[in-house]
């Protein structure tokens, strides 16, 4: 048994017309109220009823339009076209439970720090200490076009620039002191003047004077989740997230991983045993393995072709309807890839090809399909020994897990996998605290502690 204590479990939520995975709003058993605040509320009591951490929503700011340059086939087969601003879902969500963790997407590329730092920080007291914010830097030029400009960053600056993003965000949350109110009505006193200060922060991309308007909140600040996986990301990831969100596509190739990023947030000055490393997973389980491999051959048949094309066009920001399925990208072609680098160099090293062709990056990625991530399919004690045996292997602290459809992959595995978990001695009964801080087992956050000597690249 791993001396880490129990597995992290994560909803991998989306605020929109499917989950992940594009053809789930085509399953017969999926809700399709996914505009009421009550499919996001019985998601969020499923998810409380079987322990989970956290769900936390990735987001786009933007439908995916790339290939052909036109949105019309994305809408007409429902690819991810609906999207939800996320803080008013994560207010309904929290409003309906009392302990399960919620995180948002806020990307630090179109928004403004101080922006940021209070909407999460507003909501972390409305909701007890239970929220987080997924950390991104934006993928595509769509994304730019709907907020006002006209290509999106290349790569490295954008973690440039979120570096400092991070600093102004953390900055204002820590600008008042514990102790700062005292609401003493004899003396009229109503806060520490001396435990409130000002920012005042200058630097090659933001500026930000505060006093900052928000109280620190009862988990010190959110909880910061991050999923960078290309060099750059995993350095930007290993100096700040406290919950990293990976994909790899087994057991050993994550035991290499989590043993090298681990490696990286201690080069960073912090304790990795306060770092979090979950990757994404589908499970589909059914009380007999023939009732598991039947529903995961009706999942399967969901997925088209036009999926995959779309998603990889908006997440590697090029146009996949410019090459012939056999035809092999050029090296100028591969470098101008500005979106999610990580898919890139995994279908590179994965096909063996340095020019590998448009068939590959479909076949390799799994995008738009369950491929994409790994799939644990089979009775309850088979996927929660696999399961177990990642944690314990220390290949991951948990996991994320993407939803088939909705919401019955969620409730399949609290009903199906988690007494399993629980049976086995690698998932809790019971929530431990009552913030997100402490149910991860993670410090209440203390003030200006992430201030540390730059992160220094991994050996």
């Amino acid at each position: 048994m791993s001396n880490r204590g129990q597995m992290a479990l994560v909803a991998f939520l989306q605020a929109q017309n499917c989950s992940n995975y594009p053809g789930s709003w085509r399953h017969p058993a999926t809700m399709n109220d996914y505009l009421s605040p009550e499919y996001y509320q019985r998601i969020a009591r499923t998810l409380e009823a079987g322990k989970f951490h956290l769900a936390f929503f990735d987001d786009r700011l933007a439908m995916p339009d790339i290939l052909g340059n036109d949105h019309a086939e994305a809408v007409r087969n429902g690819i991810r076209v609906v999207k939800l601003d996320l803080i008013s879902i994560l207010t309904a969500m929290g409003l309906a439970t009392s302990k399960l963790g919620l995180g948002g997407t806020y990307s630090t590329t179109y928004f403004e720090p101080y922006h940021v730092a209070r909407v999460f920080a507003t909501l972390d007291h409305m909701l007890g200490g239970r929220v987080a914010w997924n950390v991104v830097t934006s993928l595509n030029d769509s994304e730019a076009h709907n907020m006002g400009a006209t290509t999106h960053l290349e790569h490295d600056l954008r973690y440039d620039r979120a570096d400092e993003f991070m600093e102004v965000v953390l900055g204002h949350w820590d600008s008042w002191g514990d102790d700062a109110i005292i609401q003493d009505r004899a003396t009229g006193t109503f806060a520490d003047a001396d435990q409130v200060h000002r920012l005042n922060y200058e630097g090659k991309y933001f500026r930000s004077r505060g006093p900052f308007t928000v109280p620190r909140t009862p988990q010190g600040r959110p909880v910061l989740i991050q999923a960078g996986q290309s060099g750059r990301g995993q350095r930007f990831a290993s100096q700040w997230g406290d919950l990293i969100f990976v994909l790899y596509p087994n057991i050993t190739a994550g035991q290499k991983v989590y043993r090298t990023f681990k490696d990286q947030v201690a080069a960073s000055g912090r304790d990795p045993a306060k770092v979090r490393v979950c990757p994404a997973v589908y499970c589909v389980v059914g009380e007999t393995e023939s009732a598991a491999q039947d529903k995961r051959a009706l999942i399967d048949g969901l997925s088209k072709p036009i999926d995959g094309l779309a998603l990889l066009s908006e997440v590697l920001n090029y146009d996949f309807a410019s090459k012939g399925m056999d035809e092999a990208f050029t090296d100028d072609e591969l470098a101008g890839i500005k979106g999610l680098q990580a898919i890139r160099d995994r279908v590179v090293a994965q096909s063996g090809k340095q020019n590998p062709t448009l068939r590959d990056f479909v076949d390799i990625s799994g995008r738009g399909t369950i491929r994409e991530f790994p799939v644990f399919c089979g009775t309850p004690a088979r996927v929660a020994e696999e399961m177990a045996s990642w944690y314990e292997g220390e290949a991951c602290d948990g996991f994320v897990l993407a939803a088939t459809h909705m919401p019955g992959s969620y409730e399949d595995f609290v009903r199906l996998v988690v007494p399993e978990l629980q049976r086995r001695g690698v998932f809790r009964k019971e929530y431990e605290g009552t913030t997100l801080r402490s149910n991860l087992g993670l410090p209440r956050a203390a003030p200006f502690d992430w201030k540390r000597a730059p992160a220094k690249a991994a050996e």
